[in-house]
Parts: structure tokens; sequence; C-alpha cells
């Protein structure tokens, strides 16, 4: 397949793209910068210039390809508290895609929770801007889009991940002096290593049904204290609890995440598609050391 990759020159890109180059496909990488297009040639892509801006480039890439694989996000807005904004954005690229791909059977795989039935997760979910973009997504499967839904986990972990949830926790701690957590530490986030996503990224291209929903958690939550207590470790800081009223203080805009218990089970995506995850588990990949190095 000729398959197009927005956020081509990002963390998670950087292994999906190798990954399906490796199995005989082609692969277009979305680049809005000189250093971006360099890192997708890099990666062994063909450049394509533009940004999630350019709605009409988006639709000439979507039409010229087999598949489409929705990577990029503005974290930049998320991060400065506009996350509505990099959630609307998103919205209007995916429909972008759709009017294109609409009635063609092409695959457009995104990013997403799908509900369990679980009235935790559901809230969870639905408090989440980016929402609007699955429910999308499943309109677009009964217009003849093969959209496939990846829920991606909280933690991403690899020496490839240089911005995710780890090292923000690592670089709060080693701001404030504390390696800290919310409340008891009992809230629960599920991770997956970078490798493991990209082979799960591959095997939806190439076998998952329309309409299908994936859980890329290799582990369904790992304890927020426990990854606490790792970083307090390895810093030499002490580890604390932060009640619910200090958390905006204590860990700035990344307070409205830290909370989050959202245990998730892969067990019906290991079942569909055969994955079977092999890479180091998030303590395992936080303790080997790497996260500390690059700080």
């Amino acid at each position: 397949m000729r398959v197009f990759v927005t956020g081509a020159s990002g963390h998670i890109a950087s292994a999906v793209i190798p990954e399906l180059l490796r199995a005989g496909h082609e692969v277009v990488g979305l680049a809005r910068s000189d250093n971006s297009a360099a890192t997708v040639t890099a990666l062994g892509a063909e450049v394509r210039r533009g940004d999630l801006t350019d709605l009409d480039g988006l639709r000439a890439a979507a039409r010229d390809a087999d598949a489409v694989v929705h990577l990029a996000f503005d974290h930049a807005a998320m991060a400065a508290g506009d996350m509505p904004g990099a959630a609307a954005t998103d919205l209007e690229v995916t429909r972008a895609f759709g009017e294109v791909l609409a009635g063609t059977g092409k695959a457009l795989v995104g990013i997403g929770m799908g509900l369990e039935g679980n009235e935790h997760i559901e809230e969870t979910v639905n408090a989440n801007p980016r929402s609007a973009t699955r429910r999308l997504l499943g309109e677009l499967t009964d217009q003849g889009v093969r959209t496939v839904v990846v829920g991606i986990p909280p933690v991403v972990h690899s020496t490839r991940d240089r911005s995710g949830f780890l090292p923000m926790l690592i670089r709060i701690a080693r701001t404030t002096g504390v390696s800290g957590y919310p409340g008891d530490g009992g809230n629960r986030w599920p991770a997956v290593h970078t490798l493991d996503l990209a082979r799960l990224y591959r095997l939806a291209l190439e076998k998952a049904p329309a309409g299908a929903q994936l859980h890329a958690a290799a582990e369904e939550g790992v304890a927020v204290r426990e990854i606490a207590e790792v970083i307090g470790g390895r810093l030499g800081l002490p580890v604390e609890s932060v009640p619910a009223d200090r958390l905006a203080e204590h860990f700035g805009f990344f307070g409205a995440f830290v909370s989050m218990d959202v245990p998730v089970s892969s067990a019906r995506t290991r079942e569909l598609l055969g994955w079977e995850p092999v890479e180091a588990g998030l303590i395992a990949d936080l303790e080997e050391g790497h996260y500390f190095k690059n700080e």
C-alpha cells in the first residue's frame, strides 16, 4: 500500500514509518518544515510539504494514497491551554480526509478511544474534546471508509520519547524538588512501548476491519505512585502526595491530566490482530535510565 502519514517527523511515526517500510509498503510523510522534511527523509519516506491548516493539500495527499495514518496533532496549542482549539483543528483535518475517502474503501487510521460500557471510562472519554473526532470516524465508516481507531495509551515510552508524560513528570520533579503523585497515587495509566505500538499500526493497516476500535495498551494500567517512586529514586528526590487543590500549582497544565484513572484492556485487539507486545514494560524502561540521561 501507499500510505500517507501525518505527524511523520514525530515520536510515534519514527517507529511506524520504518515498520511499514520493512513490510514493503510505500510511505509519504507530511512535513511542515525543512527540519521535519529531513527527519522524514532519513526515515526512508517520501516527503510531502504542508501542515494541518492546508486542507486542500491534505485532501490531495489522501486521494493519492491507498491509506492514511493520521498521527499529527497541534500539541503546541494543547500545551498552551487551548485543547479545544487543537481538537477543532483535528476534527477539520479528519473531515477533509473523509471527504475524499468516502466510498473508496480505503483505510483511515485515526486516534481515539471507543466506549467499553464502563461509566467511569465513558465519562473520561466524553470529557476529552477529541471525542468529536472519534464520533466522526464512526460516521465515516458508514460512508465507505475503512476507518480504524487506535486508542493510544497516555504513556508511549521508549528512547524516542522526548515530550510525553514521563519526560514531563521528570521535568516537574526536577523543577519542584519533589516527585509528586495525585492523592494516594493509585490511579492507573495504560502504557505501551513505541515499537510495540508501531507493530500494531502495521497490523491495523493490513488486517483490521472497517469500524475497528483497537486498544494499544501493552499494560492495562500502571499506578502513578509507582512511576513517581522510580523517578524520585533516580533523581534522589522525596516522593510525596500532592492534594487535589494543589495539582495545578505543582503540575501546571499537566495537573488536568495527572489524576486520570483509565485502565484499558487490549485483549480484544490481541485476539483480532494477533498482536503480542514484546518490548520492555513502563517501569522496566523507566528504570533502565535513558529517560534521565537527556534531561
